[in-house]
């Protein structure tokens, strides 16, 4: 738990919020009594200065002032801003101190650069809260920096103990200190960003019926993991801890396959769902992660996404141009998922002799989609007939590869002279006049079937023709053929 909620990433780069502030805009709509915000900041004058927040990883200026030559401005709009942690930023834009966006917003800031933790609020409830949490958890934060120096320099075993218990101590007088305002000030925007903050203490393993349970902990911290959390509140961009938060209970309390990731998504993005900026936040978020995933068959969730939310409405949150790349892509995914039958492909062979992808008969098919003036392809497509030839035929592996270019059929055939790739590949390709019926029917090519984006594109097969990997190395490639064969 991190004692400080002040000055969390002012080292970020202060060179995005340069970039954004031509891209402030003053609310439109009427809401409310808007905010209005008077502000004194000395010793500057005649100048223009700014306030910003945090918007999930990164830092957004939403407003702007003219300072006058005594030092005053106010920042003000017709409708109030996002609750949340925002902070003031200097005419050079660098951050000075921070505040909380409270749900009345109609109170007054005065600051110093000069003296910038002396900066103090008038007329709000949270900011008052926040400041006095900021002088307790200033004062913790530097005798826990003393006492973690004072350990690790520890030159016995005792004064480690000591000092150990001595930090355990401290940790426990601030969740101690938090969870008192939190019982005073349940409804307060500090209780709200004290329990964004909170991760769960695991538990010690029960005994039960004699056998230790060694995954209770685990599922402990993970059932508690979002208390108090409400997926809904839009002000939870609005610090810098959520999406870190976010991101950390997917990395270890979410398992990689995607049933597990999806079931946790949707329940997220059902949560959020009258969040009118955290939903189409977390909708965008985790499209972007799973469009392009970190691990094979993960993008099954960016699927997903498509047909529950973005097929049901919600490329209405897009512009055109996403709004086609998202829905290009999802048709590219869709025929290709892992355990699905592959699609069939009926092409010729360089002797213009039609062949069926279905019509091989063998325990594992590699799938190959290259081309032949592509200079990956010229070092890899060599490499998939030496692990042919050394291991992969003697195991039943059948090669089929497809060039994709149609233009150079006969740079394609001199390739395959060339590095006398064996004969008993199947060396396949689509006539132009195919393809051309194919479009005029309106059906799918195979480039989109088996969303041939780059090349190579590679898919292993089983004997029924059914995905069992794509997008792999050919040592992941012969490693899940070595499972499955022991299987």
């Amino acid at each position: 738990m991190r004692f400080l909620l002040i000055n969390v990433l002012v080292l970020a780069s202060f060179m995005q919020l340069k970039a954004q502030k031509s891209a402030i805009a003053k609310p439109a709509a009427p809401a409310g009594n808007g905010y209005n915000i008077p502000i004194t900041l000395q010793p500057l004058k005649n100048c223009t200065i700014y306030i910003g927040s945090y918007f999930g990883k990164s830092m957004t200026l939403v407003d702007s002032t003219r300072l006058d030559a005594n030092s005053k401005g106010v920042f003000k709009g017709n409708k109030k801003l996002t609750g949340g942690i925002y902070f003031v930023v200097s005419p050079n834009y660098t951050l000075q101190f921070e505040v909380l966006m409270d749900d009345k917003q109609q109170f007054s800031i005065t600051g110093d650069t000069a003296n910038k933790e002396k900066a103090f609020t008038t007329g709000s409830i949270d900011n008052e809260l926040f400041k006095e949490y900021t002088v307790v958890s200033t004062e913790k934060g530097k005798n826990r920096q003393q006492l973690e120096s004072e350990y690790k320099s520890a030159k016995s075993k005792e004064d480690s103990t000591r000092y150990r218990e001595q930090l355990i101590k401290l940790e426990k007088e601030m969740e101690a200190y938090r969870a008192e305002i939190i019982k005073k000030h349940p409804t307060s925007l500090l209780t709200t960003l004290f329990n964004t903050m909170k991760r769960p203490t695991a538990p010690a393993i029960p005994v039960v019926n004699g056998k230790a349970d060694s995954l209770y902990p685990y599922r402990f911290v993970k059932d508690h993991y979002w208390d108090e959390v409400e997926f809904n509140d839009n002000r939870l961009l609005r610090t810098p801890f959520f999406e870190p938060k976010l991101d950390e209970y997917f990395k270890y309390y979410v398992s990689p396959d995607p049933d597990s990731i999806i079931a946790e998504v949707n329940y997220m993005l059902l949560s959020a769902r009258s969040g009118t900026e955290i939903y189409p936040y977390l909708l965008t978020k985790f499209t972007n992660k799973y469009i392009n995933p970190e691990y094979m068959g993960q993008d099954r969730v960016f699927v997903y996404l498509f047909e529950n939310y973005y097929a049901k409405g919600d490329t209405i949150l897009l512009n055109p141009s996403s709004r086609k790349t998202i829905t290009d892509r999802a048709y590219s995914l869709m025929a290709n998922q892992l355990g699905l039958p592959a699609p069939a492909l009926n092409l010729v062979d360089t002797a213009g002799k039609s062949i069926s992808l279905y019509s091989i008969k063998s325990s594992f098919t590699l799938v190959a989609f290259w081309d032949p003036t592509c200079g990956h392809c010229k070092e890899e497509v060599p490499q998939i007939d030496s692990i042919y030839q050394a291991k992969w035929k003697a195991l039943g592996v059948s090669i089929f590869s497809v060039n994709v270019n149609e233009k150079e059929v006969p740079a394609w055939k001199k390739f395959i002279r060339d590095k006398n790739l064996p004969k008993t590949w199947i060396h396949a390709h689509q006539l132009k006049e195919d393809r051309q019926a194919e479009e005029r029917a309106g059906k799918p090519n195979f480039r989109q079937l088996y969303d041939i984006f780059k090349t190579p594109t590679l898919y292993l097969l089983d004997a029924d023709k059914r995905i069992i990997a794509k997008q792999l190395s050919l040592q992941q490639f012969d490693n899940i053929i070595t499972v499955k064969l022991k299987k």
